[in-house]
């Protein structure tokens, strides 16, 4: 569906620039457009190697195990419906680690694992369950400690001071996922109230 959608933009765009006549701007702007995103890339591709590095580093060190046990107790509470030692727990774990340090890119395959996981866990309906979608809500507006991918775009774009947004990112994504998961909360809780009212 979204391929659709990003066709009939591109295609209405075209028509536009070719009935106002300003193809040579839209030419213009696909060459910019591409050198930025190869500009861009190279950027990001150094400050994620070097982080996944890292966390690399932090998992055969054990880091990441111990962050993991640590944040088990409050993961457990939760997903209750979720049993501690089913896979989808671990990979719930992996991704909340891997978005705390802006590894977005790397939390997306273990998001979707997880995501997998719990299906099982909900017997493959098509409906999802209550973990399912704490999960989507927890997982959209994550805890972020070090902002990676932005810190990455503003070293590509010579800012003076890439990593002066870390304390404003740590309040405005502690501030998100606590909303994320009070709104989850209210929602269960009018949605259980409502069962019993029945």
């Amino acid at each position: 569906m979204i391929n659709w959608i990003w066709m009939t933009m591109l295609i209405i765009g075209l028509i536009f620039a070719v009935i106002n006549n300003r193809m040579d701007e839209v030419n213009a702007a696909i060459f910019e457009g591409a050198e930025q995103a190869v500009t861009l890339s190279f950027g990001l591709i150094s400050v994620l190697v070097f982080w996944l590095g890292m966390m690399k580093i932090a998992q055969e060190g054990g880091l990441l195990k111990a962050l993991s046990k640590f944040l088990a107790p409050v993961i457990g509470k939760l997903f209750p419906e979720v049993p501690r030692d089913h896979p989808a727990m671990g990979y719930i774990l992996s991704n909340m680690t891997a978005n705390f340090f802006g590894l977005g890119n790397a939390a997306t395959p273990m998001g979707i694992k997880a995501m997998e996981q719990l299906k099982v866990l909900n017997g493959g309906k098509d409906e999802a369950s209550r973990s399912m979608i704490t999960f989507l809500a927890i997982n959209t507006a994550s805890i972020t400690l070090i902002p990676t991918t932005v810190i990455a775009i503003r070293m590509t774009y010579d800012s003076q001071n890439p990593g002066e947004i870390i304390g404003t990112t740590i309040a405005a994504t502690i501030v998100g996922a606590t909303s994320a998961i009070l709104i989850d909360r209210y929602f269960h809780w009018r949605r259980t109230r409502r069962k019993k009212v029945r």
